[in-house]
């Protein structure tokens, strides 16, 4: 009989990691699909493929600031409720659910009301040339209309994985990104809708995955049940929940900081053509990120519970199965961009000129690409043990302290500016990752002595 449920402080770690594990990576990877899905649509559309793909990649920063502050919420309450529930304090998880299922609703309209207004000076602050604004706008104007959608998909599902319901958060992302897979190419060939119909096959699926996750914790399987006695936010409830999905919020709301840094000095340097292998390589980046943050999420749940439990050595399991599981990975995926990166171009243009500067430059742009299993698995189990500060200092470290001032600084010591642009995140991450591998070795250390302490 399949085991429907996991008991996340006594079931065998590397089988428990396996089951949350793998349905979250999937989850991920699925939600990745949304973008990359109609990238490679609108990458294909005939005659304006490579300026429309270029339009699009220019959203980009809205649309990671929309993510960004459903973490700030999600990635903040999730681990929380979990080290309540470790604790046995249900209805204290079930208070930060409810919760922050309220402060994703206000904070969705605020930003749907905001970007309504400013999204075209936002567009040309962001890189956007006069060739390529029309597609951005034809993109993003219905893209917005979906927001409340993406905050209540991303946002909640979390606690869904975080009560060791991993198919069930799984299903959240799978559902909405097939039916995204097959209205793409109907709306945007068949209908001839072109980038709107990309758009307005996003919000639908995204629509269909909140609808999903809403029902679940409402409904009778979940154990933490989203309630109207616990919507009202309370100032004792929020405060540790922001102060945990600060983290999160930074590194999701840096990388769009990051992507408008990288759009305006690329656009400088390099032209429309640079601004669109960037939008390639963003993609790309994803493929690699989404993945380990998926492994994060299965592991976090346990971690966080063990943490609440005082279990030392079921942690310490988590942690060594996780990175070797991101190492194995960020391996490969580095192999596959060094050798074949003209095979990955193409799947995202078929124009000539983009494809061979993509190929380019993505193996500049990846050239230390292994050493990000580090960076991003350790980091967020910072997050999944209630450090919040560090957390928030290392995501600061890789992409304000170090990766932006780079890309403004390298072109002034390089012929080729271009080059320089790019080499800065490869650089950035070396020095990124080495730091938060030498720093969790000693914090995760003193945490667990101080829980044999106890």
């Amino acid at each position: 009989m399949t085991k429907r449920t996991n008991d996340l402080g006594t079931d065998p770690i590397g089988p428990l990691l396996l089951r949350l594990a793998v349905p979250s990576i999937c989850a991920q990877v699925v939600n990745m699909l949304y973008n990359i899905v109609d990238r490679i649509y609108i990458g294909h559309i005939e005659g304006v493929g490579a300026a429309a793909l270029t339009g699009v990649g220019v959203t980009f920063p809205i649309i990671m600031l929309i993510a960004a502050f459903a973490s700030l919420i999600g990635m903040g309450g999730a681990p929380r409720a979990s080290i309540c529930m470790g604790r046995g304090d249900d209805e204290g998880a079930e208070h930060i659910l409810g919760n922050c299922a309220s402060m994703l609703t206000v904070l969705a309209v605020v930003l749907t009301v905001f970007f309504l207004l400013f999204q075209r000076p936002l567009l040309l602050l962001f890189g956007a040339s006069a060739d390529t604004l029309p597609y951005s706008l034809q993109y993003l104007s219905i893209y917005i209309w979906g927001t409340l959608f993406v905050m209540l998909s991303l946002g909640l599902n979390g606690f869904i994985s975080a009560q060791g319901f991993a198919t069930a958060s799984m299903l959240t992302t799978v559902i909405g990104a097939v039916l995204n897979i097959v209205l793409d190419p109907l709306l945007i060939f068949t209908f001839g809708l072109g980038v709107r119909g990309a758009a307005i096959a996003t919000v639908l699926s995204q629509a269909v995955s909140a609808a999903w996750v809403v029902r679940f914790l409402a409904g009778k399987k979940t154990k933490l049940r989203l309630q109207k006695r616990y919507f009202c936010p309370r100032k004792q409830v929020l405060l540790p929940i922001l102060a945990l999905g600060a983290a999160p919020f930074v590194m999701q709301s840096t990388e769009s900081l990051l992507s408008i840094t990288f759009n305006i000095s690329l656009r400088t340097y390099g032209g429309d053509v640079a601004v669109g292998a960037m939008t390639i390589l963003s993609s790309l980046i994803q493929m690699l990120n989404m993945p380990l943050v998926g492994l994060s999420m299965g592991a976090q749940p346990i971690l966080s519970y063990n943490l609440g439990a005082g279990n030392p050595e079921r942690m310490r399991k988590t942690v060594r199965i996780m990175v070797v599981a991101a190492l194995c990975y960020c391996t490969l995926f580095w192999v596959a961009v060094q050798l074949a990166p003209n095979v990955l171009a193409s799947f995202f243009t078929s124009d000539a000129t983009l494809k061979q500067f993509t190929a380019w430059a993505m193996r500049v742009y990846f050239a230390t690409a292994f050493i990000l299993a580090f960076q991003f698995t350790l980091q967020q189990a910072f997050i999944a043990l209630g450090e919040a500060s560090i957390s928030l200092f290392l995501a600061l470290l890789r992409k304000i302290i170090l990766l932006i001032p780079m890309i403004l600084l390298l072109p002034h010591f390089f012929t080729n500016k271009v080059f320089a642009v790019f080499l800065a995140e490869p650089v950035s991450d070396f020095i990124s990752s080495t730091t938060v591998l030498i720093l969790f070795k000693k914090r995760f250390s003193a945490i667990l002595k101080s829980i044999k302490a106890v």
